[in-house]
């Protein structure tokens, strides 16, 4: 028997959904794009009250403006997150959700991360960050890509990683296990 999900699941396109019901049973809202529709928003935040949402979107520039735009809109939905590795088509050249492994896709899934909208207060700093070569530094793309996959946040630049770090409310415990495993699996390679 497929897993149910009870959250529906926002997806930018019906190649996702596809992909997505053919692994699981859920429902899915099409986003049609990165400009998302007064009318999407209204669908988005109707489910959001009714059964809750997960925010699927594409590891790439697009899928990172319709994860802002709906969180902006639409606050307390979750978050799945698949890494670029995970999401390439290397024969077209793609990125997107549908090219994911069914393993990746539920993986994914069950790491769901909740947001809580930017708290203005956090044990990380950015002190930190840069501390870690995470803002600057010819690894600091490498590690917070790592970064990212590892605490199930996606990947971010260096100027919104602490803004995604309180967003989904990382313990400082959870930043330091995370930056150990990205600097002993990738630094001594």
């Amino acid at each position: 028997m497929r897993k149910h999900l009870k959250e529906v699941i926002v997806v930018e396109g019906k190649s996702d959904t596809n992909v997505l019901q053919g692994i699981l049973s859920c429902d899915t809202i099409e986003t049609n794009g990165s400009a998302v529709s007064k009318e999407t928003l209204n669908k988005i935040e109707l489910a959001q009250s009714r059964r809750g949402v997960i925010i699927f979107t594409d590891p790439d520039f697009p899928g990172e403006k319709i994860r802002k735009t709906i969180d902006q809109a639409i606050p307390g939905c979750k978050h799945a997150f698949l890494a670029k590795s995970a999401a390439i088509d290397h024969r077209k050249k793609k990125v997107g959700v549908e090219h994911a492994s069914r393993e990746d896709i539920l993986e994914a899934l069950e790491n769901v991360k909740a947001s809580y909208g930017i708290v203005s207060q956090t044990e990380i700093t950015r002190e930190d960050l840069l501390t870690a070569g995470l803002i600057a530094g010819n690894r600091a793309k490498m590690r917070r890509e790592k970064l990212g996959e590892i605490l199930s946040i996606g990947y971010t630049n260096g100027k919104q990683l602490l803004k995604r770090l309180q967003q989904f409310q990382i313990s400082k415990e959870e930043f330091i296990e995370a930056l150990n495993q990205v600097i002993e699996e990738n630094d001594y390679e």
